[in-house]
């Protein structure tokens, strides 16, 4: 329980998910995360100003979550092509983990991400620049030809989509999943890499 004063948008947003798991997008409510609180819903409003805003901000921070490990990767040191494998394999990984160990909110989440679209294409975007900053790192030391960076990194985004988006998420159990990603990742890497 929190007191008015002592309450967090932070603590909103996990009372928000823990009501989202329990009851659900369509009937989760503000009044619901409030009650789970300890405090009046007005508190709760004060700092999210409708029920669509809580939502928005519960749906960029679940895609958040995977940042800031993608992006110590991405701006890290070492060979891009480590990087990148390294990156892409730490998406699916995240993913696949959020869409199996949790999959009822998993699925609640879906709902939200389709009710906000432009938070999704903020996440999208910056993985994509999280990308070419790889790309340009390996083109910058003639490990990866030299390419326009941009439209790369978002062809190696879109190609791996099968591994991170969401839409393919019955298939991340497969036992074969791991082997089809490297296969993946082979095909990716060719494409790449400078030519001797």
């Amino acid at each position: 329980m929190s007191t008015d004063s002592a309450l967090t948008a932070e603590q909103i947003l996990s009372a928000t998910e823990d009501v989202l798991r329990r009851f659900g997008p369509a009937k989760a409510t503000v009044v619901d995360v409030a009650r789970t609180l300890g405090v009046s819903h007005g508190s709760v409003y004060r700092f999210f100003p409708s029920k669509a805003a809580l939502r928005e901000a519960v749906t960029e921070r679940w895609l958040a979550q995977a940042h800031d490990d993608l992006r110590l990767i991405a701006t890290g040191t070492g060979p891009a092509a480590e990087r990148l494998h390294r990156w892409l394999s730490t998406l699916f990984a995240a993913k696949r983990r959020k869409a199996l160990d949790d999959p009822q909110l998993f699925a609640t989440y879906m709902t939200l991400v389709g009710e906000n679209s432009h938070t999704v294409e903020t996440h999208v975007e910056t993985l994509i620049a999280q990308i070419a900053g790889i790309v340009r790192d390996g083109a910058e030391s003639e490990e990866f030809h030299s390419a326009p960076v941009e439209s790369t990194a978002r062809a190696v985004f879109e190609a791996t989509a099968h591994f991170h988006n969401p839409a393919h998420a019955g298939s991340w159990s497969d036992p074969a999943a791991d082997e089809r990603f490297e296969a993946l990742w082979r095909l990716i890497l060719g494409g790449l890499a400078a030519r001797a």
